[in-house]
C-alpha cells in the first residue's frame, strides 16, 4: 500500500514552537533527530547574533563620540580656526595647581598741582623769604655764574618800587617784597618778589603796571649802585600769588641801549630763575601733602 504526498510539508524549526519535526538524515527513517547538526545551527546562530549585538555597539559607540565631538565645537563658538574666542591665549593660562587669587586693578589719585598750592595764602604755609627763594651764594643758568650780593625783605612793598609800581601794589594789597641781587661782570641785576594773598591779586596787579612800574635796585655789600638815575632794562610777570620783577643795568652807571643783549639776558636769566622757584616751592609743598 501506498501512501501518496499531500501537499509540501512545513518546514520543521527547533526555536519554533508547532512546527513539525522533519527527518534531517533522508535515508534515516527511524525518526531519531541529528543531534549533531542541530548543535552546530544552534551555534551558527549565536555567532550572528553576538556579532549583530557587538557591531550594533560600536555604532552606538561612534554616534555618541560623534555626539560629543558635535558638543564639543559647538560650545566654543565663533571661527574654529581662531580658537575659543571666551578664554585667554593659551600662554596666558596658568599652570595647574599654580592659580593665584586676582584682584580688581586699582588706580593712583592724580597728582596734586603745585600751582593750586601756590595760589592762595591759606595753602601756601611753607617758609617764605629771601633764603628759601635766592638760596645759596651763587646761581648758574645756561652755563652762566651768578654771584649773590645783598637780600631784603618789607613788608611795606611801595618803599621798595619805583615809578607806577607802588600804586598797583597797594591797590592789590601787596603783603611782601623780597628782592634779591645778583652780579655778572659789570652787570647787575636785583629781583623784587610781591607777596599778595590770591593769584587773583597778582594777576591784577601785574596788569596794571607799565614799563615805569620799577623794582628799586638793591646795593651794597660789594655790589655798587646802579639803575640809580639811568636807563636801566625792567620786567614783570606773574605767577601764582607772586607778581616779580626784575631792573638791570651796568654798575659803571652808563645806560642801557637795545645793543646792550647782554643785560636782556642776565635780566632773563634771573626772571627765569625766580619762577622756576616760585614753581618749585609748590611742588614741595604738593609732595608733602601727597605723602601724608
Amino acid at each position: 500500500m501506498s501512501y501518496g504526498q499531500g501537499g509540501p510539508q512545513s518546514q520543521w524549526d527547533p526555536w519554533k514552537p508547532n512546527s513539525q519535526q522533519q527527518p534531517w538524515n533522508a535515508g534515516a527513517d527511524d525518526g531519531t533527530p541529528d543531534w549533531a547538526a542541530l548543535a552546530e545551527a544552534s551555534e551558527t546562530r549565536n555567532k550572528r547574533r553576538k556579532l549583530l549585538f557587538i557591531a550594533g555597539g560600536a555604532l552606538a559607540t561612534v554616534a555618541i563620540g560623534t555626539a560629543v565631538a558635535m558638543a564639543v565645537v559647538s560650545a566654543g563658538g565663533g571661527d574654529a580656526e581662531a580658537g575659543p574666542s571666551n578664554l585667554p591665549a593659551s600662554a596666558s593660562l596658568p599652570a595647574s595647581g599654580s592659580a593665584t587669587p586676582s584682584f580688581a586693578p586699582t588706580s593712583a589719585p592724580p597728582p596734586l598741582d603745585p600751582k593750586d598750592f601756590i595760589s592762595s595764602a591759606k595753602k601756601d604755609t611753607a617758609p617764605l623769604g629771601p633764603g628759601t627763594l635766592f638760596p645759596g651764594t651763587q646761581l648758574t643758568m645756561g652755563g652762566t655764574v651768578y654771584k649773590k650780593g645783598p637780600t631784603a625783605d618789607t613788608g611795606s612793598c611801595a618803599t621798595a618800587a619805583g615809578g607806577t609800581l607802588p600804586k598797583a601794589l597797594t591797590a592789590n594789597g601787596c603783603t611782601r617784597l623780597i628782592r634779591a641781587t645778583y652780579t655778572k661782570g659789570d652787570i647787575a641785576v636785583t629781583v623784587g618778589v610781591a607777596v599778595f594773598d590770591t593769584a587773583d591779586r597778582a594777576t591784577q596787579a601785574k596788569a596794571q603796571t607799565d614799563d615805569r612800574s620799577i623794582v628799586r635796585s638793591l646795593f651794597g655789600k660789594g655790589v655798587k649802585p646802579f639803575c640809580d638815575g639811568a636807563f636801566c632794562r625792567s620786567t614783570r610777570n606773574a605767577f601764582g600769588r607772586y607778581a616779580y620783577f626784575t631792573v638791570a643795568g651796568f654798575t659803571s652807571g652808563k645806560d642801557v641801549t637795545k645793543k646792550d643783549t647782554k643785560v636782556f639776558d642776565v635780566g632773563n636769566d634771573l626772571a627765569q630763575f625766580t619762577v622756576n622757584q616760585i614753581y618749585r616751592r609748590g611742588q614741595v609743598q604738593a609732595s608733602a601733602a601727597t605723602d601724608r
